[in-house]
């Protein structure tokens, strides 16, 4: 009567609603998936010059008006500490700077302005090509569609552009996103937001500013059923609480996150934005979460800068221009360049098919996943901090000619010096043994004769 009793109370209280569901075990040994969403660059921006990719082809120059060539053209040029602007990005400049294929109106879609063909180096992104020479480099990741920020992240969680793929409706999304599905399956999951405030949502966006920007990056802050429903409300949470979790041991299954001031947005600083992403990385590769870790790094839309690569139209939202993307694993290929065509919907398609979920369909039914960029067969790696120092790696044609020239100078000094102290030293000896001489007797010749045999 008792124990029935104490079962009674307890189901009352709602701690014995049902058994617990064990969480689903990954087909790989990933357990913890994370992607982190910046904004507003192409590969050709951040990587048309590095090592090994296919990059800004030599010989470019971009016409200011493609119908009208005698107006002349802007070859690429690096932008180093040139200040920069937020360039158009919308749908329109899109199509302006595509033309049917062409890739020709990078320039013109701008109304002349040079700023689109600038690029940026090892010099200015140290931490990001440092990465890229420890992991994975994707040279094929487009972003999803051809328009701005708010249909890109809706593709990054639900896999399809909403019904109004350039603005929120204003009575929210209805979309079907991966995290339902985890939800449904129960698989952990969370929204990091960096500095979150739940106060603000789709509901009451005017009047907010650049603070209205986390309704955007962070679609479920659109959705009804993610705000009103405080169970789901409870996935989304302030960036804070990934370092915790970290820390805990509680890091979910699949983390997705966003930035607030370090987006590198333009014309945000680069070099905030590298320092931002270090620290999520350092402190995953610190914690006891790292061995079963992946964190993917990408960008939400091109931002208006140039990239030579023809995006595929697959239908008519996309895709759009490359993006940057980066794979930071135990498991990643070291040093590698993925060709694999991807986009944001590989991200959803990797989650299902590591978790068993039921597709989305669509889109992400067909999306290559990043099978190509993993190497599970050789077991992890051991955690390496990567520095925020440009650390230029040389192959064995390629010296580092300076070293070498400092290194020959000092062998050749080093053999003058011994060969000075050598004569040195000879005539030090015959002087002292003058000095002997002048000193001893004529009986002392047999003991003179002995001492010099043995010197």
């Amino acid at each position: 009567m008792i124990a029935a009793a104490a079962i009674a109370i307890i189901a009352g209280l709602g701690l014995a609603s049902g058994p617990v569901r064990a969480e689903t075990t990954p087909t790989s040994p990933i357990r913890h998936f994370i992607s982190l969403l910046q904004e507003n660059h192409t590969f050709d921006n951040y990587f048309g010059t590095f090592p090994g990719v296919d990059g800004i082809p030599p010989g470019t120059c971009m016409p200011k008006d493609p119908t009208n060539p005698a107006l002349g053209c802007v070859e690429p040029f690096k932008l180093g500490g040139r200040p920069v602007l937020d360039l158009s990005h919308s749908r329109a400049t899109f199509d302006g700077q595509y033309r049917g294929g062409a890739m020709d109106g990078f320039v013109a879609a701008h109304g002349g302005v040079d700023l689109a063909m600038g690029y940026y180096d090892g010099e200015d992104l140290p931490y990001y090509w440092n990465l890229a020479e420890q992991f994975v480099l994707f040279d094929r990741f487009f972003s999803s569609s051809a328009g701005g920020s708010v249909v890109n992240h809706v593709y990054w969680v639900a896999g399809q552009p909403g019904p109004r793929p350039d603005s929120i409706p204003p009575n929210g999304l209805e979309v079907e996103t991966i995290f339902d599905r985890l939800q449904a399956a129960g698989i952990s999951w969370k929204f990091y937001v960096q500095n979150y405030d739940p106060t603000i949502t789709y509901r009451n966006l005017a009047g907010q500013g650049d603070r209205a920007s986390q309704v955007i990056w962070a679609p479920l802050l659109s959705i009804p059923r993610f705000i009103d429903d405080p169970e789901l409300a409870s996935h989304i949470v302030d960036l804070d609480e990934y370092y915790d979790d970290l820390n805990n041991g509680t890091l979910p299954a699949v983390a997705y996150m966003v930035p607030s001031g370090a987006s590198e947005h333009p014309p945000g600083s680069l070099v905030s934005g590298q320092r931002f992403v270090q620290t999520l990385i350092n402190a995953l590769i610190r914690s006891s979460a790292w061995e079963e870790s992946a964190f993917l790094l990408s960008y939400d839309d091109w931002g208006g800068w140039y990239d030579h690569v023809a995006p595929p139209q697959i239908d008519r939202f996309g895709y759009g221009f490359r993006v940057p993307g980066m794979l930071i694993s135990p498991y990643a290929k070291r040093g590698f360049v993925d060709n694999t065509e991807l986009d944001f919907t590989s991200i959803i398609r990797f989650v299902e098919v590591n978790w068993g979920l039921e597709t989305l369909g669509g889109r992400v039914a067909g999306a290559n996943s990043f099978d190509n960029a993993f190497d599970f067969a050789s077991g992890p790696r051991a955690p390496v901090f990567i520095g925020a120092d440009r650390v230029v790696q040389r192959t064995a044609d390629e010296p580092n000619r300076p070293i070498l020239y400092l290194a020959y100078a000092a062998s050749i000094t080093l053999a003058v010096l011994m060969v000075l102290l050598a004569v040195i030293r000879e005539r030090g000896i015959r002087a002292l043994l003058r000095h002997v001489r002048t000193r001893r007797g004529p009986g002392d010749d047999a003991a003179s004769a002995a001492g010099e045999d043995t010197a």
